[in-house]
């Protein structure tokens, strides 16, 4: 078995504005890409169909590691209420690609690790939390390998590594 990169942490956060602002100046990262509301349809929650899940977030990168930051714009069931209810904040998931999607979710439900949440973007992607607490203390997103996931990553360490303080906030091209 090919060992496993984790590839992200991700926070749910009660403010987006003021999350970033916090990090940035703790730790000095920016800026911060996206910030527009997403939609998720096609949510399964244990997979029954579920509302959307509305949220806004964020990417940063931190040297090598992406950092998400999550806020919820709604407060129907999903992976993300699973574990904060509204106006908490913590971390929530870590993130991964799989070259087979499929056969990494089943892999991980197999061995004892349900699929909480599992969705499609508005580009058409399926992503889905497994419930890892037990095992991480927190969820583990995966990802299709997708040219547009890949492109907001790469996006983030390109915008990072240009960044000159001005505009903490920047949208996804």
């Amino acid at each position: 078995m090919e060992a496993i990169a984790i590839i992200q942490n991700a926070y749910v956060v009660r403010n987006l504005e003021e999350a970033c602002e916090r990090l940035n100046r703790l730790m000095g990262i920016g800026p911060f890409v996206g910030g527009v509301e997403a939609v998720l349809e096609q949510h399964r929650y244990h997979g029954e169909p579920a509302e959307p899940i509305r949220l806004r977030g964020v990417f940063v990168q931190s040297g090598d590691l992406n950092i998400e930051l999550i806020e919820m714009l709604s407060d129907g069931p999903c992976a993300f209420r699973d574990m904060f209810a509204p106006g908490e904040e913590g971390m929530h998931h870590s993130a991964m690609f799989c070259a087979d999607y499929e056969g990494e979710r089943d892999r991980w439900v197999a061995a004892g690790y349900p699929v909480a949440s599992e969705f499609t973007t508005a580009f058409g992607a399926s992503i889905c939390y497994i419930d890892t607490r037990p095992l991480l203390g927190h969820f583990l997103e995966l990802y299709p390998e997708d040219a547009v996931i890949r492109g907001m990553y790469r996006q983030t360490v390109e915008e990072a590594e240009g960044w000159d303080g001005a505009q903490l906030i920047v949208p996804w091209r």
